[in-house]
């Protein structure tokens, strides 16, 4: 074997175990007998004959022959005499006998700088998306794709794909110094290539890898990486330059939760659009946006989007934690979904799963042959009960790939907000462990130190890149300082899910009324804690999944008094300091249990009680939004006084909800099918107070008891107040009132 190159690399390349390809194939200086020269090296499988094609004299194209140093396609052509690199492309004609001229991919320097290097392995570089994957660059006027890719304990990394044949031994990456970043540039590559990294484990195993960093990734149950290109003009400007301006924390929030795969299924009623219910990004946005906007919703809150190959997960088994799913559409697609709500003026939140990932053979797992994103001690590393491996949030570059991901989305398409799922299974590395199956923390503790560090810097980073942007902390325990600064010992979150008070009041409604007095607390308590975080008080799918029915169908008596029972719940839960949060269905009162697979069952509409269901939760929506005394003060004993707390032999409560400027919503609740008729209510100011709603409204399925519309002030006082009202209070109803000025 004559060559330039040394036996080994030679055969190094050959059997892909070179962790630098760029130091044998390409262009180089050798010194042949003591003379400059130049040596142009390649590597091509299943090619016959091959050339070196450069510019000569007067532009006219010269080519040189490539001597076929070994049989497995080893080529090199010497230009004696010669002492500068140039630039060339090669020519080769394969075994088909087609002939092809292209520019050699181990002719470009690295793209990526030794600064992103740094700031990755440091954990600090919140772009790295833009560095790793692959991506669309011109070089020299040259267009291609330059892929990257971290996996430090890898022998060897090629770019396998549709444009090589999937051939591991086509396009061999090189190592960036101490990086574990892996980089090549493949010219004359664009948007829609398929693709996979193929990586040799130190045990010589070799595994195919997607790309942890893809844009887009081919429709499930296939799995390869998408080469992507944006081309997405977004027009909601108006839209975003509010949003850097708002207090999320002082302004409405109602969210309508979505999983978009069965909110509406055209195939339902159009058998041509079956893949995937005939769901598309683009498809499904005016109609949702008509809806949420007629229903008076401030956002929607969607079932994780990225890419996860078994629809049944509902999107919290991720394996392309950086591409939305290609089941409804392109990127762009969902970039327009996005634009679009804007422009009708509905924010758009997405869930999050940081917390956990799939162990699927082609995702993260594993992903150099060690256990690289996730803890190698399954102590630490999985969840036993979901199957599932846990990040390694100690770990810099693996911190990096997810608070750079939470920003990808906020910053590439314009989301307004996340919720993170699970994140007491973060906090604390006992999360449900037995005895003897969880290592404590450094200071013998059962926090996760590294995690919780992990969701401070994600908070400070997205406050600090991205004002007016959200984080959703769907926290579960009694964690102290989840919505508090860091710098004051908290997590750093806007809101938490305030999950205890989701489960008294379930709890309390399925009680049947006559034994709701023993159970008075349920309805009292939430409001001893109710400031200590920013709250919003979720509805959420996990109360309607797993045999646990649909909210409605968890409220007792007959149809009437369900439907009753309903909207005193729903009327309580808008009362109530917090944000709010329901999914989808229920706002209609949905019988069947949520089912992944099929649309919601909008065909209940047509009946009397679901339609005046579905009114009262709009006219809550808007009120909620236009009456400032409940929501400006969420997250303050200034913004909430109790009237009557004690009152448990009726299941009945009143209390008053105060905007900045004074304002008073005064709201009762009664929690029984009683009707109080000479009800008297301690108000603090004189006058006609009008009633804003009343849920037991003829107009929303009730039976009509109110108060003709307003009631005056008695000189008489009650409730520790020196005016009060005489009301008659609906059964089974909640009552909004508000003095006339």
């Amino acid at each position: 074997m004559k060559t330039t190159a040394s036996v080994e690399d030679v055969f190094r390349i050959i059997y892909t175990e070179h962790h630098d390809p760029y130091t044998v194939l390409g262009i180089h200086r050798i010194s042949l007998r003591k003379k400059p020269s130049v040596a142009v090296r390649a590597f091509l499988p299943a090619v016959v004959q091959a050339w070196v094609v450069r510019e000569g004299e007067n532009g006219a194209r010269v080519e040189t022959v490539m001597e076929r140093v070994h049989a497995e396609g080893f080529f090199e052509a010497v230009f004696k005499g010669e002492s500068d690199v140039f630039p060339y492309m090669l020519k080769t004609v394969g075994y088909d006998e087609e002939e092809r001229v292209f520019h050699d991919s181990y002719a470009f320097l690295p793209q990526l700088t030794d600064f992103d290097l740094h700031l990755f392995n440091e954990g600090n570089h919140y772009k790295i998306y833009n560095k790793l994957g692959a991506h669309y660059v011109e070089i020299n006027g040259i267009g291609g794709i330059e892929f990257a890719v971290w996996a430090p304990n890898a022998r060897s990394v090629s770019v396998i794909g549709s444009f090589n044949n999937w051939d591991r031994r086509m396009h061999a990456m090189r190592v960036l110094g101490g990086s574990g970043v892996w980089e090549i540039f493949i010219p004359g590559l664009d948007a829609g290539e398929l693709y996979k990294f193929e990586i040799k484990s130190k045990d010589g195993y070799v595994l195919d890898k997607t790309d942890p960093f893809a844009a887009a990734m081919e429709v499930r149950p296939r799995t390869a990486s998408l080469t992507h290109r944006s081309y997405h003009t977004w027009d909601d400007a108006a839209w975003m330059k509010q949003r850097r301006g708002t207090d999320a924390a002082n302004t409405p929030m109602s969210i309508y939760e979505v999983h978009l795969g069965s909110w509406r299924r055209p195939e339902k009623h159009n058998p041509e659009h079956a893949l995937f219910g005939g769901v598309t990004y683009r498809g499904m946005a005016p109609q949702l946006a008509a809806y949420v906007k007629e229903m008076g919703y401030t956002h929607i809150e969607l079932l994780p989007i990225m890419e996860h190959p078994f629809d049944g997960s509902w999107g919290y088994q991720v394996t392309g934690y950086y591409a939305p799913s290609s089941r409804f559409g392109s990127p762009d697609d969902f970039r327009w979904f996005i634009d679009f709500m804007h422009r009708e003026g509905i924010g758009v939140i997405l869930d999050w799963v940081p917390a956990h990932f799939p162990k699927d053979q082609h995702a993260l797992g594993r992903f150099d042959g060690t256990a690289l994103f996730e803890h190698a001690d399954p102590r630490k590393g999985e969840h036993m009960d979901w199957g599932t491996f846990i990040f390694n949030y100690g770990r810099n570059e693996v911190r990096n790939f997810l608070i750079a991901n939470a920003l990808y989305w906020i910053d590439e398409f314009h989301i307004d907000g996340l919720r993170i799922d699970a994140v007491a299974s973060l906090l604390y590395l006992d999360y449900s462990r037995k005895e003897g199956e969880w290592i404590p923390n450094e200071f013998g503790g059962r926090e996760n130190l590294e995690a919780i560090n992990f969701l401070r810097q994600l908070n400070w980073a997205v406050r600090v890149n991205h004002p007016g942007a959200i984080v959703i902390a769907e926290e579960s325990t009694s964690f102290t300082g989840v919505t508090h600064p860091a710098d004051s010992n908290g997590l750093g979150f806007d809101f938490k899910w305030n999950m205890g008070w989701m489960h008294d009041m379930l709890e309390y409604f399925q009680k049947d009324p006559l034994f709701r007095r023993y159970h008075h607390n349920n309805l009292t308590f939430g409001l001893l804690y109710a400031f200590t975080e920013q709250f919003l008080l979720p509805i959420s799918h996990d109360e309607v999944v797993h045999g646990k029915g649909s909210l409605i169908g968890k409220m007792p008596g007959d149809y009437w008094q369900r439907f009753a029972n309903m909207r005193a719940f729903l009327g309580f839960m808008y009362a109530h300091p917090g944000k709010k949060l329901l999914f989808m269905g229920q706002e209609f009162g949905q019988w069947n249990e949520w089912n992944h697979d099929d649309e919601l069952d909008w065909n209940l509409l047509a009946f009397d009680a679901h339609r005046q269901l579905q009114t009262w939760v709009k006219d809550l929506n808007t009120l909620y939004r236009n009456e400032p005394a409940l929501f400006e003060i969420d997250t303050s004993w200034q913004g909430f006084a109790w009237i009557d707390l004690h009152d448990a032999n009726h299941s009945m409560l009143s209390f008053e909800r105060v905007a900045r400027n004074g304002e008073r919503v005064v709201v009762v609740c009664n929690f029984t099918p009683t009707v109080h008729e000479h009800y008297r209510l301690g108000v603090s100011e004189p006058g006609v107070y009008r009633e804003l709603l009343n849920s037991d409204s003829e107009f929303y399925g009730g039976s009509g008891v109110g108060n003709g519309g307003a009631a005056s002030t008695d000189d008489v006082p009650h409730h520790d107040r020196q005016q009060s009202l005489l009301l008659r209070v609906p059964p089974l109803g909640v009552l909004f009132l508000k003095r006339n000025d």
